[in-house]
């Protein structure tokens, strides 16, 4: 099975959150487990697989890292990345934090240029290990925070910060147009069962499509 995963709905059981995408799955196929994960903000595709074999087929793929997942972000400030290798090896820490460290897990993450606006950047990202946080991580240490990542140094984005002549109502107070990090997982590749190519693309989501526009719209 393959979805695309909203924002704000978790990938595994969250205890501040009874509502998950592998007990949704199982509703369908008792025996569905998640083939990889993304973050609970993070909206995209997500492959999970319907019956034990199906799993340990797609697992040895990602052992062989033969996957190919791309992510988009938007990324504070400007950025010129053409096939730029990130390759740094995370650790996380006692706080959940995950942070580049010497003694941290190899890590390798390639990031291309999409387009670049006024005050920010829409990056495509592809990793070539799956670390915990990582694309997050690695941009941050570029100096590209994603937008709304506040975690990680990013900065919430106000309409305000780019659009002229943008005015509030007397007593209300602006909110971040987008209240997530701008991240997706646009596509993914692999092989099924009978290795023929499987490949599927997830159109962006709602929220990070206004973000966008909006970008485009105040260059």
């Amino acid at each position: 099975m393959i979805v695309n995963k909203p924002p704000g709905l978790s990938t595994l059981h969250d205890r501040s959150d009874p509502i998950n995408l592998l007990d949704m799955a199982r509703e369908y196929h008792a025996e569905a487990q998640v083939c990889h994960r993304l973050d609970k903000d993070t909206s995209g595709v997500l492959v999970l697989a319907r019956n034990p074999e199906a799993y340990r087929h797609l697992a040895l793929q990602f052992q062989n890292r033969t996957v190919d997942k791309v992510y988009q972000a938007v990324c504070d400030g400007l950025h010129d990345f053409r096939d730029t290798v990130v390759d740094r090896p995370l650790k996380k820490s006692t706080d959940g934090i995950v942070r580049i460290h010497r003694d941290g897990q190899p890590a390798q993450t390639v990031f291309n240029t999409i387009a670049v606006y006024r005050m920010h950047t829409l990056i495509s990202c592809r990793p070539i290990t799956g670390r915990m946080h990582q694309i997050r991580v690695h941009l941050a240490s570029k100096g590209a925070p994603i937008t709304g990542d506040t975690t990680y140094g990013g900065r919430p984005f106000y309409l305000s910060s780019i659009k002229r002549h943008f005015n509030l109502g007397k007593y209300e107070n602006e909110e971040p147009l987008m209240k997530r990090l701008a991240l997706h997982a646009f596509s993914i590749r692999f092989e099924d069962r009978s290795n023929n190519p499987v490949f599927v693309e997830a159109p962006l989501p709602k929220d990070m499509r206004a973000l966008i526009r909006q970008l485009e719209a105040n260059r």
